[in-house]
């Protein structure tokens, strides 16, 4: 059987277990798709869910990356045309959640999981406002201006799984920890993706931070071009790596918080997310001339890991 016949096995398997209807499973595999595309480390932690639990991060994780990759464009379409799109699904959206269905191709997928998981509208609302920003906004002077940012952008996402992955607590004693750990994620993906984000125009590092060590937009274009961090960047970029490491310290105790059969995936991608940081640092913060990553047998090695343990965790059940 090749790849693609297994991928579509196990894709039915996972709307069967979640009792996905029939004129929603387009929509849910679309959202999977792009996850897989996309998302390297998260789908690689998802397949670590009960089947059951895992259409509805696709829905979720799918959604918020095809809306990313609109403002994130850079094609032939103006700011002003993608800002009109964004628009135009924002209403689709918000349509679909005060009436519970869209016929939308993948904010179908969406809508039938905040019903079914009773999330909190205004997590999608917060979402949509980040996305905005990203077609006007460059830079951030300071930390409070990007934390805004990050809200919209990252800490909703860890919100709106958390009723999909569930907890042992209340969920607003969870909920901090959440927000905290999808921010760490993204402020991790900024410092992987500085050159990338360069090309766009745009810096997700505060400003005045990285002014304290003599770095500006134009140093780090400078860097850019030349394909390597100086001396002050590297300092700056140490710097961002530490106040990053201190929110994943800050998240990990939430993780005891969610539900037995949730904590591998998200320890997981705490792990391999964690690993990013260290190959930045181990690269000398060489973020300009090549996207840094965890190795792909590291990636599955933690994985698998995991696997282990979910099944010995079964078997002790059992």
């Amino acid at each position: 059987m090749g790849t693609g016949s297994k991928s579509s096995a196990a894709a039915r398997r996972e709307l069967d277990a979640a009792h996905i209807p029939p004129h929603l499973r387009a929509a849910y595999q679309r959202c999977r798709a792009l996850n897989a595309q996309h998302g390297r480390t998260y789908f690689l932690a998802t397949r670590l869910l009960a089947p059951a639990q895992r259409p509805a991060v696709h829905a979720l994780y799918g959604f918020a990356r095809w809306v990313d990759d609109i403002v994130d464009e850079t094609g032939t379409r103006t700011v002003l045309e993608r800002q009109r799109e964004v628009d135009r699904l924002d209403g689709e959206l918000r349509a679909g959640l005060r009436t519970g269905c869209s016929r939308h191709p993948i904010i179908a997928a969406l809508v039938d999981t905040a019903t079914r998981h009773d999330i909190d509208p205004a997590l999608f609302t917060d979402f949509m406002a980040s996305m905005r920003m990203d077609l006007t906004v460059r830079d951030y002077p300071t930390r409070a201006a990007l934390e805004a940012y990050v809200h919209g952008s990252a800490a909703v996402i860890g919100l709106q799984l958390l009723p999909v992955f569930g907890t042992v607590s209340p969920t607003a004693e969870a909920a901090p920890y959440a927000a905290t750990l999808g921010g760490a994620f993204q402020l991790t993906n900024f410092l992987r993706d500085v050159g990338e984000d360069l090309d766009r125009g745009r810096v997700y590092l505060p400003l005045e931070e990285l002014a304290a060590f003599g770095v500006d937009r134009e140093r780090l274009v400078w860097c850019r071009r030349a394909g390597r961090p100086d001396r002050r960047v590297r300092q700056a970029f140490a710097d961002q790596v530490a106040r990053t490491r201190a929110l994943y310290r800050t998240a990990e105790p939430g993780i005891a918080l969610l539900t037995a059969r949730s904590r591998p995936c998200v320890r997981t991608a705490f792990t391999l997310y964690g690993e990013i940081l260290d190959c930045i640092v181990a690269s000398g913060y060489d973020v300009f001339r090549r996207r840094v990553a965890v190795s792909g047998p590291r990636r599955f090695g933690v994985a698998a890991a995991a696997v282990g343990a979910v099944a010995a965790a079964r078997l002790r059940r059992s």
